[in-house]
């Protein structure tokens, strides 16, 4: 779940009026002229009236006019997050109170161009440091305006738009993560003798229903304060616990589909079932707020894996417990999680960032067992090979090589595959054409919808200091959107590359320590041998996507067919991962048995199974 509260203030410009070809000098100089003689040093401090996500409340910022460090905080009803830069390392304030550096993928250019507005510094000699280009004049919205694109030192280009008559900035596009964000100035008016826009609207690429609307209620500047007030505040988040203040505790999961599963209780009531996401947050089915009969204000956009974006609320949650570990008044976002035909069974929350950022949580894949110690205690020794990590958003990031390329990794438990390749790194290096040998196929479902990809087997994968693996399970991403399209990293590794280790994290000092398992899983490096993706249904398991020239398709089978059983068993919603690991780890040449209904019509099929990477 991510949530976009773009850094907007005072970015503004404009175009000669009448010139007969407008240059970036031309368009900056008359901007500055028209907005006025705005402090080059000192501290401003400016204040909004904030509506977004169908709430109402207040963002307040504090910027360095002179370098353009910024600290930005924003509340609204039960929902308060914020984010910062001091100049050289951005953070964010996530709506769990957690303060948390951001270093990874697009981060650190995003944040270094946002500075750079704030700090005005295209009207600075050189339009300091960065290179600026006039883009031409087009029809953006019905009103005519002139384009600069401008890329800061150590930044990345956006876009400025300017209206030719008024001199004023009407727009800032820029690419952040996989998404084509807007910000929009309207409204200027007379403000301690400068020109400055009042209404500012941030469309963060999701539609409309994730605009964000600002209204200027305070502007003033003073005097300069040290950097390090911009800083990330180091105090550990709050907000979790250890029965009886124990170090640690260990507590059982259930593997399915190369998902951890965990029983845990909200607000005293349950069990229910909860999914462990690293690349997740605290997400409340609406079926599970129900029946605790947690309040939901607000609604918000979620992207995720799969193109499509879905909708979420926000409650309060006094507790969520996972055994003896607890995590206190923490906020939720509502929303559904996984249909019950996806995984088999209803999944009612998930856990994750805020989880993981509290305790250092070891994952034992081959006992199934979670063991969470307070970050202060835990003892990295016999935890196996340290590699470290830096944070894309709430996503650790580790460095390696796809084969020799060279690579940077989310590490996601949410994920099924072993390793997804996002769509622009395989389209930059050509891989479908370099790893030929492969089958378009379903390989994942998160709050996008299905995620498709054109699975092969790279020679190896590296990541961090760890020695290479050879021969994994790739899958090239052919989504055009969601966040496997993001052109900021280039894989995300996932539980079924994860579950050849017992994996450690340790994000409040940001490292994760691998130990091999022993034994390793007995389908760990396979793929399925089936040619088809079954979801699960109450009549059986219904055929949804079928591999061209796949084993599935020579033996007949059809999207919509509906397995009812398998080997002579009768097929379960809750045997559905079961069915999964057997279609991809029985050898080539394996028979197996379905019994399947078609259009009300039974028949038997004899399925083969194949390799087909």
């Amino acid at each position: 779940m991510r949530l976009f509260l773009l850094g907007t203030w005072a970015i503004a410009a404009c175009a000669t009026a009448g010139a007969a070809t407008p240059t970036a000098e031309g368009i900056l100089s008359a901007y500055h002229a028209a907005v006025g003689n705005m402090p080059e040093t000192g501290t401003a401090r400016v204040e909004y009236a904030a509506t977004n996500a169908g709430l109402e409340g207040t963002r307040t910022e504090q910027i360095d006019l002179q370098t353009g460090a910024f600290v930005q905080s924003e509340q609204a009803d039960i929902v308060s997050e914020g984010k910062g830069f001091d100049g050289t390392t951005p953070w964010q304030r996530d709506t769990s109170g957690a303060n948390t550096a951001q270093e990874g993928g697009d981060r650190v250019v995003v944040a270094v161009d946002a500075a750079y507005r704030f700090a005005n510094s295209w009207w600075r000699p050189g339009y300091g440091g960065a290179t600026v280009s006039y883009a031409g004049r087009s029809v953006v919205d019905g009103k005519t305006l002139d384009q600069v694109t401008v890329t800061p030192k150590q930044g990345h280009p956006f876009g400025a738009w300017f209206d030719p008559n008024t001199h004023l900035l009407a727009l800032v596009t820029e690419d952040q993560q996989f998404f084509h964000t807007r910000t929009l100035f309207d409204d200027y008016r007379a403000e301690r003798g400068l020109t400055l826009p009042h209404s500012i609207t941030v469309d963060a690429g999701v539609g409309k229903e994730g605009y964000e609307y600002l209204h200027l209620k305070t502007f003033s500047v003073g005097a300069a304060v040290p950097l390090s007030n911009y800083a990330r505040p180091t105090a550990p988040p709050t907000g979790a616990s250890i029965d009886a203040g124990a170090a640690e505790v260990t507590v059982p999961f259930r593997l399915l589909n190369n998902h951890i599963y965990v029983s845990a209780k909200v607000n005293g009531k349950g069990p229910f079932t909860f999914i462990v996401d690293t690349g997740g947050h605290n997400l409340i089915g609406p079926r599970l707020a129900a029946a605790v009969g947690l309040k939901t204000v607000g609604a918000a956009a979620m992207s995720g894996a799969g193109e499509k974006t879905a909708q979420s609320g926000f409650t309060r949650v006094d507790e969520i417990a996972v055994g003896a570990v607890k995590l206190h008044n923490q906020l939720g976002f509502v929303a559904p999680i996984y249909d019950a035909s996806i995984e088999g069974i209803d999944v009612d929350g998930m856990v994750g960032f805020e989880l993981f950022r509290r305790f250092a949580v070891r994952i034992d894949y081959g006992h199934h067992t979670l063991t969470f110690t307070d970050p202060a205690r835990f003892d990295p020794a016999g935890a196996g090979l340290v590699i470290p990590f830096v944070f894309y958003d709430h996503l650790p990031m580790v460095s390696g090589l796809i084969a020799e390329l060279p690579a940077r990794f989310d590490i996601d438990t949410g994920s099924r595959s072993e390793v997804d390749i996002t769509g622009p790194f395989a389209k930059a290096h050509n891989l479908r054409a370099r790893f030929a040998k492969g089958v378009s196929a379903v390989t994942g479902w998160g709050v996008g919808g299905a995620s498709h990809s054109y699975v092969v087997r790279l020679p190896s994968l590296t990541f961090g200091n760890a020695a290479p693996v050879t021969n994994p399970v790739a899958g090239l991403s052919e989504d055009k959107g969601g966040s496997i399209s993001d052109p900021n990293y280039e894989g995300n590794i996932g539980g079924g590359f994860l579950k050849r280790f017992v994996v450690t994290f340790d994000y409040a000092h940001q490292k994760m320590y691998l130990k091999p398992a022993n034994p390793a899983p007995v389908d760990v490096g396979t793929f399925d041998r089936a040619g088809m993706w079954i979801n699960a249904s109450a009549d059986g398991y219904v055929v949804t996507e079928i591999s061209s020239g796949g084993p599935a398709a020579h033996a007949g089978l059809k999207v919509g067919d509906v397995i009812t059983t398998l080997n002579g068993a009768a097929t379960r919603p809750e045997g559905l991962s079961d069915a999964r690991s057997l279609l991809r780890s029985k050898p080539p040449g394996t028979k197996v048995e379905l019994s399947l209904k078609r259009a009300g019509a039974s028949q038997k099929v004899t399925l083969v199974l194949a390799d087909q990477i």
